[in-house]
């Protein structure tokens, strides 16, 4: 499914920029492990199952590589593909802003322990919103198609019909009626209308205001 990702999985384990896993070396990543292992919820443990293909990670692995032309040999060590891709996993469960999954990482040890940044210092909101764009629609097809493969080979799923998630979701907008619309767009057009005057100056009077007045 992922072209030339084999070859580089050895390496991304432990030797490159970008890690494919992080692996749980620190006294502390199993304490936190230990102390919230009855706090998980249950989607969770679906998640480390299916988590635990490698080319799910890898197709993030090769995303994430693909930033600049030097990701994989310079710069600082980078967050590993797990890592970013079960936080984005976290952030659209939960329906947050990457401001909101910043603070809930930071203060909760469960969120620490699913994500792998453990007592790593959290990742900023901005950086998360980087890594959302790298991914783009390309992997994130990938990931799903790659998951109805596994749910193929399990028998959960015959992968011949797609569900689509309709689900209305309350916006910050007004109930548009008509008169509300016709507001709408007087309020453009004068808008507009004040733009065009600062930058071309006032109209001169025609002659019929002038005779009018």
């Amino acid at each position: 499914m992922i072209c030339c990702v084999r070859s580089r999985i050895e390496d991304a384990l432990g030797h490159g920029m970008i890690e494919m896993r992080r692996a749980q070396l620190s006294f502390g990543d199993g304490l936190i492990a230990e102390e919230v292992s009855d706090l998980r919820e249950d989607w969770m443990k679906h998640a480390d199952a299916v988590l635990a293909d490698e080319d799910i990670v890898a197709a993030v692995y090769e995303a994430l590589a693909k930033r600049h032309p030097k990701s994989r040999s310079r710069g600082r060590r980078g967050t590993s593909a797990e890592t970013v891709l079960r936080l984005l996993i976290l952030k659209h469960i939960r329906n947050w802003s990457y401001g909101v999954l910043e603070r809930e990482v930071r203060a909760n040890l469960v969120y620490r322990d699913f994500t792998r940044v453990g007592v790593s210092k959290a990742p900023d909101a901005k950086t998360m919103g980087r890594w959302g764009v790298a991914l783009g629609p390309e992997v994130v097809k990938q990931i799903h198609e790659r998951m109805v493969s596994i749910a193929q080979a399990n028998g959960l799923a015959e992968g011949r019909r797609m569900r689509v998630d309709t689900t209305v979701v309350e916006t910050n907008i007004h109930y548009p009626t008509d008169s509300s619309l016709l507001g709408d767009g007087v309020r453009v057009l004068i808008r507009s209308m004040k733009k065009i005057i600062k930058i071309t100056g006032a109209p001169e009077p025609s002659c019929a205001t002038a005779a009018a007045a």
